[in-house]
């Protein structure tokens, strides 16, 4: 008997995929990191796991602590596009440090959160090392709801919970000669695995990225320390993440513990690896499309478990042009 398989909708085209003798060329790989980097497109958003067994599991991964008196920021309270279903979500993500695949909730479980500190250091007068709950405590928490884009092209839109950046900047008092900050996010090679490659040794770990003082100081420049109305899942970058709404996905950095403010551009993990195709500013441009993709539309996700994504056009910016565009004037 021959089974055909007739795929979803949301299903990337076969011939779309990187091919196997592309993706396990160790050279290629080194210079282009798995062809698409962190996944090149939207896989089946669910993959194969539809038991109910998984699902509950999933659905414990978000019952996590509610976050109280926060209150919702007038200018960021909504889009105009419906915010993305939690379960989705928290089912669909990236987090290289776990693996290349999009269903990577469960193997970031293993991220140990317990007693979490986040080293502030480099150019500042104030260096600081906080305790989780001290940057809960310090800084007035709210809700923003920002569009998210990632540089595969699909998109959703995102309640997130925390604080500006600019808070830290004004608690900190970098210095003068403070020109760029690096985020480096939690590295064990016993815990963040990765992806099951024999090469990884020579990935440049712990992943790190960055921004321009400017763009930290920006008003959309956030850190998030919940989502949907809770403390941050591990897949979603638990306890402390970055979210830079205007610039694609991978700029965020998770599980951040360390931030450096520093006279020089640092480093970057993507852009160290793959330069001609994750630059360091990473601003959403429809216009410049990736080497081997358009970006001048997205797969929008937005609602339950089961259904399809949207494509729409993207947006400059991701939208938010009019906060973020005098940044960037020649």
């Amino acid at each position: 008997m021959t089974l055909i398989r007739v795929p979803k909708t949301w299903e990337i085209p076969e011939r779309e995929v990187t091919p196997a003798n592309i993706f396990f060329n160790r050279r290629r790989l080194l210079k282009t990191l798995m062809g698409a980097s962190i996944g090149a497109t939207i896989m089946p958003i669910l993959g194969c796991q539809k038991s109910e067994e998984t699902d509950k599991k999933l659905e414990e991964t978000l019952k996590l602590p509610k976050i109280d008196s926060v209150k919702s920021n007038p200018n960021f309270a909504k889009v105009d596009r419906p915010i993305t279903d939690e379960i989705l979500a928290g089912k669909y993500n990236n987090f290289y440090e776990f693996g290349g695949t999009k269903s990577i909730w469960q193997g970031a479980q293993a991220l140990p959160t317990e007693d979490w500190k986040v080293e502030v250091s480099g150019l500042v007068k104030n260096p600081r090392t906080y305790d989780i709950d001290d940057l809960r405590k310090k800084f007035p928490l709210e809700e923003r709801v920002y569009r998210f884009r990632c540089v595969e092209a699909w998109s959703m839109v995102l309640p997130w919970v925390g604080f500006p950046m600019g808070e830290l900047i004004a608690a900190v008092e970098p210095t003068s000669q403070a020109k760029f900050v690096r985020f480096t996010s939690y590295y064990d090679p016993k815990v963040t695995y990765g992806p099951l490659l024999s090469f990884m040794e020579k990935l440049p770990w712990p992943y790190t990225e960055g921004l321009r003082i400017e763009e930290m100081a920006n008003e959309l420049a956030f850190f998030a320390v919940g989502i949907y109305g809770h403390l941050l899942p591990k897949q979603h970058g638990a306890p402390l993440r970055a979210v830079l709404p205007w610039k694609y996905g991978f700029k965020g950095a998770k599980s951040i513990v360390k931030v450096e403010f520093v006279d020089k551009q640092p480093a970057t993990y993507w852009n160290t690896l793959v330069p001609s195709e994750y630059d360091f500013e990473a601003n959403v441009n429809p216009t410049k499309p990736h080497p081997r993709w358009s970006q001048a539309t997205e797969k929008f996700i937005s609602k339950g478990p089961d259904l399809s994504w949207e494509k729409i056009p993207t947006l400059p910016y991701n939208g938010y042009g009019e906060y973020v565009a005098n940044l960037y004037k020649v």
